[in-house]
């Protein structure tokens, strides 16, 4: 089980003190907005409380570890509920099993009017109800204003926790009704220890932790994936030299991400500023600025259908062939 990281366990003790109905936590991925959000909910429903949050052993702790509270609502999208463990509604995965539809990718509307009246019932257990909603970007229009009224006007016994990546992609209706609490971001020094707590060696954890742009919960994503810390810094030049095998196993859209890294650090040093994800002895010294432009353009365009590709293979040799070229671009 992932150790709960100090600077969360903090921002959960800042925020156990102060009073509010609807809590919206912001900031990039990667910085434990979801893990923050159910330590929140968890604490608020214990039986047993401390200023440090849950007990972590009594009957209301134990029916949120298997997913069986009566008194909390999850809303995410259905593709994020099957990754994390969290049970579908039975019509939604009767839908599912039974190849009416996939998955989806965003919260549903219907999901949004279950917690709405799950929202008006009576408490079970008698400390309230939460409504966590993560990510909460994931609402579409018809959603989130199905949530907004109930956030006006909210029963007496409900907290709402909207845990988000993408806060400004939130309606401002949206956002004015709610507290906002900014994610912290660890120093360096936390984030390494925590890394080497979760079995991460030390050489490979500064390398993780840069390409996951100093996000430890993706850094340690990377390491649980296999990501291997040598090969990420001899990626950029391979890659220069068009070849494909440096992506190993990742899918298109893992491999856009990746390239997205590598143009953005190359652009950096181009204009004058410092890489992110790769130090700058990693990086190849090729390519105009205009050339790496018109790629980070490309990029875009390509991320939009990298779900959903014709021939994965076939893909990843074109996105490394446009690479080559735009690393090896004139000025």
């Amino acid at each position: 089980m992932t150790a709960r990281a100090p600077w969360l366990a903090d921002q959960a003790r800042q925020l156990l003190s102060q009073r509010g109905h609807a809590w919206l936590l912001q900031g990039p991925s990667g910085l434990g907005q979801y893990a923050l959000a159910l330590d929140l909910a968890r604490a608020w429903l214990c039986d047993h409380p401390t200023a440090d949050g849950a007990c972590g052993t009594c009957a209301s702790c134990h029916a949120i570890d298997v997913r069986t509270h009566a008194d909390l609502a999850v809303l995410m999208p259905e593709t994020a509920m099957q990754a994390l463990g969290w049970p579908l509604s039975e019509k939604a995965q009767q839908d599912i099993d039974d190849k009416k539809r996939k998955a989806s990718r965003e919260i549903r509307v219907e999901a949004m009017r279950d917690a709405i009246e799950f929202a008006q019932r009576t408490s079970s257990r008698g400390r309230g109800k939460v409504v966590l909603v993560y990510p909460a970007e994931r609402m579409n229009t018809v959603t989130a204003n199905a949530l907004l009224k109930t956030l006006e006007e909210p029963p007496g016994d409900v907290r709402f926790l909207l845990a988000s990546e993408a806060a400004h992609q939130l309606l401002p209706t949206i956002r004015s009704r709610c507290l906002g609490h900014p994610m912290r971001w660890p120093t360096q020094d936390e984030a390494l220890a925590w890394l080497a707590a979760e079995g991460v060696s030390t050489t490979d954890a500064p390398v993780l932790l840069r390409a996951a742009g100093g996000r430890p919960e993706e850094a340690l994503a990377l390491h649980n994936a296999g990501r291997d810390a040598r090969q990420w810094s001899q990626l950029p030049k391979a890659i220069a030299r068009g070849d494909v095998s440096a992506f190993g196993d990742c899918t298109p859209a893992q491999a856009i991400d990746i390239l997205q890294k590598l143009c953005h650090d190359l652009l950096a040093l181009r204009t004058g500023g410092q890489p992110r994800f790769f130090t700058g002895g990693d990086l190849p010294s090729t390519g105009s600025i205009a050339g790496l432009a018109a790629w980070w353009r490309d990029l875009a365009g390509e991320q939009r259908t990298a779900e959903h590709p014709f021939n994965a293979g076939l893909m990843l040799e074109a996105l490394v062939a446009r690479a080559r070229a735009a690393l090896h671009s004139a000025s």
